[in-house]
Order: structure tokens, then sequence, then C-alpha cells
């Protein structure tokens, strides 16, 4: 129960602190302190009636505690003018139709960098850790750390307001919203399915209460793509799983979701009549890669376009992999190879898995087999490490033929 709570209803709890005492810090430490109670105490007297509003009141009145002890209850005495009363605190009436959504665009405040408004949104929502964070941005945890803590501390020094914008400042936050809702797909989509499932929810919510935003649509119409072939990404029994990729012989498309497929591409279809911007082309690829032959020229064009567009790295990794699968695996290890001079993508698992399958495939079996392991080495779930394992184990067997991952 506890575990549901907190996953429910963590961001939430954590915004009716921040949004009275301007101190994420500090919101974070009372709705810990709060959970940590509610373990204790809900076991053996029952569950309250309503949970969230028990845990805000008691990370409020932990918050309270705290700043007294601190002494430095008098000067912010002002702060805590909220009404004693069971009833949860409420913030500011809104359009938006869901509690999570509503939190995202609260977190991402513009008066923050971009990638801050992400990063304390995902820590908000309380389904991200650091590491987990420092990942998804291609980072180290201790970086992110740091980045949190100015970000936190800019929210505390220059008080900036921890409040649901008004409708006509929505627009100017959906770039960092967007970029929540990837990031935890991404999150979702190595492994842990009900983020995936959040994100494509959070994403219809969000496509539904801007329609004409091409950017929305073509986000949702991306997820809706790549989750229609979660079922054959793995094979075999729980605690087991492979990763099966999308070259490969062993991915049943039969297990592809055909409804969902269709419906991204209708999302795609409207997107796409209206912009071409980074989700969108995105999409588009994703598109691609769900017809039964697929065109890795037109691909490896739209990542052209698409690493061009955003000055991504990652980006161009993908173009690499294109270009293999369209029959250039020779031009495809050279634009990898500039990638591992370049040095920025260095602790990315994938740039090393891809250089080594790329060499599997041109018969350069030592060199992929170290690659390989450098890529086992950054491997965070144990569906890719077997994954590796398993490449890994058939070059030792001297089976040196191989194919580029695709995704």
């Amino acid at each position: 129960m506890i575990e549901q709570v907190f996953r429910e209803h963590w961001g939430r709890v954590v915004a009716s602190p921040v949004g009275s005492f301007g101190d994420f810090d500090l919101a974070e430490e009372a709705v810990q302190e709060a959970f940590a109670v509610a373990a204790e105490r809900w076991p053996r007297d029952g569950v309250p009636p309503n949970p969230r509003a028990w845990l805000t009141m008691t990370a409020r009145n932990r918050a309270i505690d705290r700043l007294r002890r601190e002494r430095t209850f008098a000067a912010k005495a002002p702060l805590l003018a909220l009404p004693e009363t069971q009833e949860e605190p409420q913030l500011a009436e809104s359009t938006i139709p869901d509690e999570h959504l509503e939190l995202i665009f609260t977190c991402c405040h513009p008066a923050l960098a971009v990638e801050a408004q992400v990063a304390l949104t995902l820590r908000a929502l309380g389904g991200l850790s650091t590491e987990q964070i420092a990942r998804a941005f291609l980072t180290t945890p201790e970086t992110m750390k740091r980045r949190l803590t100015r970000a936190k501390t800019k929210i505390k020094t220059a008080r900036i307001p921890f409040r649901i914008p008004p409708d006509h400042l929505l627009p100017e936050r959906l770039a960092a919203v967007l970029k929540v809702l990837y990031l935890v797909f991404n999150e979702g989509y190595g492994g842990r399915d009900g983020l995936g499932a959040e994100a494509i929810r959070l994403g219809r919510v969000l496509a539904a209460l801007m329609p004409d935003e091409p950017e929305a649509l073509g986000l949702l119409a991306l997820m809706l793509c790549h989750d229609a072939r979660r079922s054959a990404r793995r094979s075999g029994v729980e605690g087991e799983e492979m990763i099966v990729l999308l070259e490969d012989q062993d991915q049943d498309r039969a297990l592809w979701n055909g409804a969902r497929i269709a419906e991204g591409r209708a999302f795609l279809d409207r997107a796409i009549s209206r912009a071409r911007g980074p989700y969108v082309l995105q999409a588009a690829i994703a598109a691609l890669q769900t017809e039964s032959d697929i065109d890795w020229k037109q691909i490896a064009a739209l990542c052209a376009e698409l690493a061009q567009m955003t000055g991504s790295l990652v980006v161009e990794l993908n173009r690499a992999v294109a270009l293999a699968q369209a029959g250039a695996p020779e031009a495809a290890l050279k634009l990898v190879e500039r990638l591992v001079l370049d040095g920025h993508l260095d602790d990315y698992q994938y740039l090393h898995s891809t250089r080594a399958a790329l060499l599997q495939w041109l018969n350069r079996a030592k060199e992929a087999s170290v690659a390989y392991k450098k890529a086992l080495e950054l491997a965070v779930t144990e569906p890719e490490r077997r994954f590796l394992k398993r490449r890994i184990d058939e070059l030792a067997s001297a089976g040196t033929e191989g194919q580029p991952p695709t995704d």
C-alpha cells in the first residue's frame, strides 16, 4: 500500500510544502519523514480515509518542526499562515485535467534553465533517482546532484513561485514538459514498464489539452509507435528475459500492437501537417520502423535532418545504425569512430554496443569483443546485460558475423 501511495502521490505531496516554504530540500526531507511515519503507523492503525491529505499535513508539520529546530522560525513565520485543518492544502485552480501533468507544468518554471526544470521535475515526480536522471542527461550523478542543488537554491533565493501557471503561460513551458515525458518514457522503455505507460497516459492528456501543438502530438506518436513493439523486444521467462532487437529474426512481429501503431501514425499525420520539429521527426522515424519493409535510407536521411536540427550526438549514433542497415556499414563505423574520438558519449552504453556490432559485422571480432565488454560495464538492466553477454559468447565461440542494433 505504501509503495502504491508513494508512486501515485509523492509529487503532489511534495508540491504543497514547496509551494508554502519555497524550499525543495526542506519539502523533500519533510515528505520523506511523512512516508516513514506512515510506514510505521498505517500497518498498525489502518490507512487514513485520505492518504494524500494525511501525508501532506504530516509533511507540513515536519517542515515546521525542522524550521523551528533550525531557529529560523521567526523569519519564516509569515510562510506558515496555513489553516490548521486535516484537509489537504490545495494548489491553485487549473484547467489542466490531470494532477501529475499539472505538477510537471508547475515545476517547469522559465526562470530556470530547461535542463534544471526537467531534472527538478523528474525528481519531484518521485519516479527517478539522481543516478537515473544523470544517466538520462548523459552526465555523472555528482554533476547532476550539483545541478539540482543550484536549481533548488535559485528557487529559494530568488523566491521563484511554485504554482500552476495560468493558461496563457502554458506554451512557454511546453518544451520542458515534453522533455520530461520523453525521458520518463525512455526510462520505462528501458525496463520500468509502469513509467512508460504513465508517460503515454500523460502524453494523451497533453495532446488533448494542446491539440494544435505539433510537438505534443509528435511526442505522443513517437511513444505509441515505440511502445507498440514492446512485447516483441524481450524473450524468455521472467527473470531470464533477453533483449531482442528489431532486425533479429527472433523478434515476433505478430506481437506488435497494430492498433497502437495505427493510433501513433494518426497522431503523426496530424503533427507533420503542422510542423517538422524534433519530436515529429523522431515519430516519423519510429513509424518507418513499424513498416514490414523498412526504408533505412529514408530513416538515415531523417536522422541527418534531426541531427542538424538538434546537434544531438545520440541522433548521429542512430544515423550510423540506419546507414549500416541501408548497406553502408563501413561509412557507419567511420561515423561511430568520430563519436568515439569526440569523447562526449564515452559513458553511453549504446555507443559501445553499436560500435561492437559494426565491428562484428565487418569480421573484426577481437575489437568487437572489447567494445561489447565496455558496453557490458555500462549496462544497467539485466536483459541488456544478458544480451551483451550472449554477443560476447558468440564471438568467443568464433561467430564473427552480426548485425548492428537498431534501438
